[in-house]
C-alpha cells in the first residue's frame, strides 16, 4: 500500500547512516527514493465486482487527473505531513511532494523519474524508476485481488477533506497480509484516505487528505520547487537487472505474490544489493541480498524491526545479508527470510 512509503520517507533521504554500524536503514532508503479491510460477513458478488472495480478506479484517477492538497501520515503518536501536486499534460505526469515537518525533503517525479532533492547537504538523489505513492493504491493491475482479499463496499458514503467519499474494505483471506480500509471521492475516484488494519481490525496507520483541490484549480507553476539547485551534487545508483533463482537464490513468498522487479544496485562506496521485489496487488514486500561484513556485525544488524505497518527482518544465510522488507505482519518476513535457501549454481553439478 502506498502509505508505507512515508514510513520507509521518515528513514530516506538521508545521506550517511542514521545508525552506521546498521546498513538495514540504507536499504530502507534505497526503497523510498525510488521506490492501504475487514468485514463480518462475506458479500454478495455483486458488491465484490463493484468494489474490486471501485480500486481499478482510484488507480486511474491517480494518474489522470490533476490535484495538489495537504496529507497526513498517523501512526500511533507520530503525525507527518506533506504537500502533493499532481498534473498531467503533453509531457505526461508531473509530481511534486515537498514534506512539511522535520528536515526539508522534496520528490520532483516526471513519468518513471524522480528526483529526491535534499537541501542541507545540497544533493539530488536520481531514480529512473516509477514508484507509486499516495494517492496511488494498487502495485500492477490489480486484477488478482479476490484471490487475496474479501472486498466490500461500504453501505454508508462518509466525508473526509470536505469531499464525500465512497468506503471500500479488504479483509485478507489469510494471516500474511494485512486489511485495508480506503475512502475514495464520490465524484472522481481519487483516493482521499487509507487505513491499514491488524488482524484484530486496529488501525495500524493512516494517510489521509486534509485538503484537496482537483481540476483546473491546480496550475503547473505550483510544480516548481522553491531549492536553487545550480551546483548540488547528484547521485543515480547504478543499477542492473538481474536473475536470482538462476543465481541459486529460493525465496519463499506467500500465495498471491508474484515477483515484478530483480535488480542489482550499487551503493555509495561500492558496495552491491540485489533488490527482489514481489506484490499480491496491493502490498509489495522486497527482498535485499548483500555481502556479509563482519565489521558490520551489531546487535541491531540481525533480528526483527518495524515502524507503524512496516516490518523488517534481517538474517545471515551463508556469507550474505538478507534483508526482508514490507507492509506486511512481521511473521510473514520472517518466514521469508528463515525459509530462504541459497544454492549456487556450481552446486547443482
Amino acid at each position: 500500500m502506498s502509505s508505507a512509503w512515508h514510513t520507509q520517507m521518515q528513514l530516506a533521504c538521508r545521506p550517511g547512516r542514521i545508525v552506521s554500524r546498521v546498513r538495514v536503514y540504507r536499504i530502507l532508503a534505497i526503497t523510498a527514493c525510488l521506490l492501504a479491510q475487514p468485514v463480518l460477513a462475506a458479500p454478495q458478488a455483486a458488491n465484490v465486482d463493484a468494489g474490486a472495480a471501485l480500486l481499478q478506479k482510484v488507480q486511474t484517477a491517480a494518474r489522470d487527473l490533476d490535484y495538489s492538497g495537504v496529507y497526513i501520515y498517523q501512526q500511533g503518536d507520530m503525525v507527518a505531513s506533506s504537500r502533493i501536486v499532481h498534473i498531467v499534460d503533453g509531457t505526461g505526469e508531473r509530481e511534486r511532494i515537498e514534506t512539511l515537518d522535520g528536515l526539508p525533503r522534496e520528490f520532483i517525479r516526471n513519468n518513471d523519474m524522480t528526483q529526491c532533492l535534499i537541501p542541507e547537504k545540497k544533493l539530488i538523489i536520481l531514480e529512473h524508476q516509477r514508484g507509486d505513492r499516495f494517492p496511488s493504491l494498487l502495485l500492477g493491475d490489480g486484477k488478482n485481488l479476490t484471490a487475496n482479499y474479501v472486498i466490500k463496499m461500504g453501505a454508508v458514503p462518509s466525508r473526509i477533506a470536505g469531499r464525500s467519499c465512497t468506503m471500500v474494505e479488504l479483509t485478507p483471506k489469510d494471516t500474511y497480509r494485512y486489511g485495508y480500509r480506503i475512502c475514495a471521492d464520490s465524484k472522481t475516484n481519487l483516493l482521499l484516505k487509507a487505513q491499514t488494519l491488524s488482524n484484530d481490525r486496529s488501525v495500524i496507520d493512516q494517510i489521509s487528505f486534509t485538503s484537496v483541490q482537483i481540476g483546473d484549480k491546480v496550475v503547473p507553476e505550483e510544480l516548481a520547487t522553491g531549492w536553487n539547485t545550480q551546483g548540488w551534487k547528484v547521485h543515480q545508483a547504478p543499477m542492473s537487472t538481474i536473475d536470482l533463482p538462476k543465481a541459486g537464490w529460493r525465496i519463499p513468498f506467500p500465495a498471491g505474490f508474484q515477483t515484478i522487479t530483480q535488480v542489482s544496485r550499487t551503493l555509495q562506496g561500492g558496495a552491491k544489493v540485489s533488490q527482489l521485489v514481489a506484490s499480491d496487488g496491493m502490498v509489495a514486500v522486497s527482498v535485499f541480498i548483500e555481502p556479509y561484513d563482519a565489521a558490520d556485525a551489531s546487535p541491531l544488524s540481525k533480528g526483527a524491526m518495524h515502524r507503524g505497518a512496516m516490518n523488517v527482518f534481517r538474517t545471515r544465510i551463508g556469507s550474505y545479508w538478507l534483508t526482508a522488507l514490507g507492509e506486511v505482519p512481521a511473521e510473514t518476513l520472517r518466514n521469508i527470510a528463515e525459509q530462504t535457501e541459497h544454492v549456487p549454481p556450481a552446486s547443482h553439478q
